[in-house]
């Protein structure tokens, strides 16, 4: 495991107004046991990127640990911590294995999605199984049909991180029959064994996610197990447990910022490779016997380490802005909503040029089977292209809203 250095380790606070001294006990535990991890989970990486999936002892470390069950209920056993704690976890994951981290995060936030949907469909999923993972596509990619006591529903899902180790789905679908109203588009809840996977995630980075399709055919969904999209993105959720603070949270912002924090921690990874290596390799080509006495790399190394910092206040900021309004029972306006969807964008991309500068400091090499920079590139230039996290898109969004100007480019918001 690479040593922890100063300049990835510093202290970013930017917590939510409110936030107990309990909840950052927790935090700071669930943190440390990611911390635990780390040498199983990166000595695990290469296989994990070679195999095209996170391995079944990693699955079950990161749930023994219980950082597969951070955003679940603690009704059925669940930490229901919040998402500054699912950043902080998962950018630690994520220090160790990209793909580990990302599925991490997605086997979380999906269990969040259920949080959403009424007791009943909740009860279905961790009532007998409390245990149950889920994975999920939420783009709309399957037709529901109403029939007699919910609805059959056929599709194509993918990619569908971490379908490998999930025994639940969370699937978008449209609803033909309904168009023009807010149940037009939805998300339903299927069980894995109900649908096929096939093989299709062939890709250069987080090769290891297993983010293959899913498919299925006029599978019989109850009615309790669909949830409408326009209802959940403006805060109109079907879960009777309106106390529970973490379930209030906007769907968009809350979706796009479970994804940054593997990235978060790609960043932080490669600064870290940087400076412990430098000191031990000379500059080729020039008279500098110790990279870390050259000023090219002594550059590169403060603008990578500043970039990750801003990743991360980006990141922290929209996960408070997120909490304080969701412990408050104040649904985020518009304007709101498109400045956390900003920050998610920026923490990706400022994250993806740490990476780069990293990259481009330590030359050729970083781009050999055996230096685990390649693989970090190779994730992070994935993962920051999620389409939800389009920066120019949620330029777009955010720089429209600053001129009053809502609702003209995506729903998404």
């Amino acid at each position: 495991m690479t040593p922890d250095t100063g300049v990835t380790t510093m202290s970013i606070s930017m917590d939510a107004p409110g936030t107990t001294d309990a909840a950052r006990t927790l935090r700071a535990d669930l943190v440390e046991r990611a911390a635990t991890l780390r040498p199983l989970l990166a000595g695990s990486a290469d296989l994990t990127d070679r195999e095209r999936e996170v391995s079944v002892q990693s699955i079950g470390a990161l749930a023994e640990a219980g950082l597969l069950s951070l955003l679940q209920p603690a009704r059925y056993g669940g930490l229901q911590t919040d998402y500054r704690t699912l950043l902080e976890v998962s950018r630690e994951v994520g220090r160790a294995c990209g793909s580990t981290a990302w599925v991490t995060s997605l086997h979380n936030v999906n269990a969040w999605f259920v949080g959403l949907f009424p007791s009943q469909a909740q009860d279905d999923v961790w009532a007998d199984t409390p245990d149950a993972r889920l994975a999920g596509v939420i783009t709309p990619l399957g037709t529901a049909h109403v029939v007699d006591g919910g609805y059959r529903v056929s599709g194509r899902w993918g990619p569908a991180s971490g379908c490998a180790s999930a025994n639940w789905a969370v699937l978008g679908v449209t609803r033909p029959a309904a168009e023009g109203t807010s149940d037009a588009v939805g998300i339903v809840l299927a069980p894995m064994p109900e649908l096929t996977v096939e093989d299709t995630w062939f890709v250069t980075g987080m090769r290891g996610t297993a983010s293959n399709t899913l498919i299925g055919e006029d599978l019989f969904v109850p009615a309790h197990r669909f949830h409408s999209v326009p209802d959940a993105v403006e805060g109109r959720c079907a879960t009777p447990f309106t106390d529970e603070a973490l379930y209030r949270a906007p769907l968009v912002p809350a979706a796009t910022l479970s994804l940054i924090g593997p990235q978060l921690g790609l960043a932080a990874a490669a600064v870290d490779l940087l400076v412990e290596r430098a000191p031990r390799r000379a500059l080729t080509m020039t008279s500098y016997a110790s990279q870390a006495e050259a000023p090219t790399i002594q550059l590169a190394a403060a603008h990578a380490a500043s970039l990750a910092d801003s990743a991360q206040l980006h990141a922290y900021r929209a996960a408070a802005d997120i909490e304080e309004a969701s412990r408050a029972g104040v649904f985020p306006d518009y304007d709101a909503r498109a400045r956390m969807r900003m920050d998610a964008g920026m923490a990706a991309v400022h994250a993806r040029e740490a990476v780069r500068i990293v990259c481009s400091a330590q030359g050729a090499s970083s781009f050999g089977e055996s230096n685990p920079l390649q693989r970090m590139w190779r994730d992070i230039e994935t993962a920051s292209r999620h389409a939800i996290l389009n920066p120019e898109v949620a330029t777009e969004i955010y720089g429209k809203s600053l001129f009053g100007i809502r609702g003209t480019v995506s729903v998404m918001v």
